[in-house]
């Protein structure tokens, strides 16, 4: 009788064990420019108006948009780093005008918290930020 209970248990566990799957939570994957648009966009806190987060929602598309064409470009990493440069002081000049300095400081600090994770996927393209 404990042979034959044993031997049910055993088959009971592995016929459970067989038929598990293991669970693991999901994590939807988001591909690097959405990341950054999504820090871009956070502009809690700053106050600005519907026209000024219009405008830069606007930008920050266009923005991100051209980080990853200058990325994938087949330029060499001085003329990308040149590129990316450019693109910050471009950007420098449509922040402070949009926000005045002071708030565009606060947006600056801001998006660099945001942005420090994600260095390293972002390679020489940091160098706009």
């Amino acid at each position: 009788m404990k042979k034959l209970t044993m031997m049910a248990f055993i088959g009971i566990f592995i016929f459970l064990a067989s038929n598990a799957q293991a669970q693991g939570l999901k994590i939807p994957k988001m591909d690097l420019s959405s990341q950054v648009l999504g820090i871009l966009d956070n502009t809690k806190g700053l106050g600005l108006n519907a026209d000024q987060e219009s405008k830069l929602k606007k930008d920050n598309k266009s923005f991100v948009d051209e980080l990853i064409k200058i990325s994938g470009s087949n330029a060499s990493d001085e003329d990308k780093k040149a590129s990316f440069l450019g693109l910050k002081n471009k950007r420098t000049k449509f922040l402070t005008d949009l926000m005045g300095s002071d708030l565009f400081r606060k947006y600056s600090g801001q998006i660099l918290k945001g942005i420090n994770p994600l260095k390293s996927k972002l390679g020489l393209a940091a160098l706009a930020f």
